[in-house]
């Protein structure tokens, strides 16, 4: 089994545009992070479907959603106490983006699945990283907690792509490479749309 745990997932780090765009415009980040961990809760429930004769599996994802709805109630408070008027957004191409790369066939598909999960929640850590100590106020402090879960949930998704990789003999090392090429240009193209898993702002 290869052991890519020792190696970031993430080839860049958020460009400086993104975050002064996301610190101008602190409302619409934290409406998006609020559907973002409804999301993750949702995607979690899904895998668990998904892979129901995986018990280890299911107990992992069922352990990651209940977390990610205890998130999505911590933005929820916030933007209540700040006032925030709530509002229906467009998805972001991201996590599509992302899912493009994602093969229709076992299991190839299942490795590609956790390998998926692990890059959003990887990038999530490091966006809360960037962001905590510029943004301020309540939402810097949300951000801070919320970093420490964000690395852990990575690592349960990278340990599930490892796994799955060495029970069906899976050569995992290119595959990451893929994500993680692919990603990157997420990350540094323009992006027509302001999210919180957005690239470098279209109108910079």
């Amino acid at each position: 089994m290869t052991d890519l745990g020792f190696a970031p997932l993430l080839r860049v780090a958020t460009p400086a545009a993104w975050v002064a765009a996301a610190c101008a415009s602190p409302d619409l980040v934290l409406i998006d992070h609020a559907a973002c961990e409804k999301k993750a809760a949702s995607t979690a429930l899904a895998l668990m479907f998904a892979y129901a004769e995986d018990l280890d599996l299911a107990d992992e994802m069922s352990r990651l959603a209940r977390e990610e709805l205890r998130h999505y109630e911590q933005v929820s408070r916030l933007i209540r106490v700040l006032k925030i008027v709530p509002q229906r957004l467009g998805p972001g191409r991201y996590a599509a983006g992302l899912r493009r790369l994602v093969s229709q066939a076992e299991p190839h598909r299942e490795v590609d699945l956790m390998m998926c999960g692990a890059f959003i929640e990887a990038r999530s850590c490091e966006r809360f990283a960037a962001l905590a100590p510029v943004i301020g106020g309540a939402a810097g402090e949300l951000f801070d907690g919320l970093h420490a879960a964000e690395a852990r949930h990575q690592r349960v998704y990278l340990d599930l792509a490892l796994r799955a990789a060495a029970r069906h003999d899976i050569d995992l090392a290119p595959r990451v490479e893929r994500f993680a090429a692919h990603e990157a240009e997420l990350i540094l193209s323009r992006d027509p749309l302001l999210r919180f898993h957005s690239g470098v702002p279209a109108d910079l």
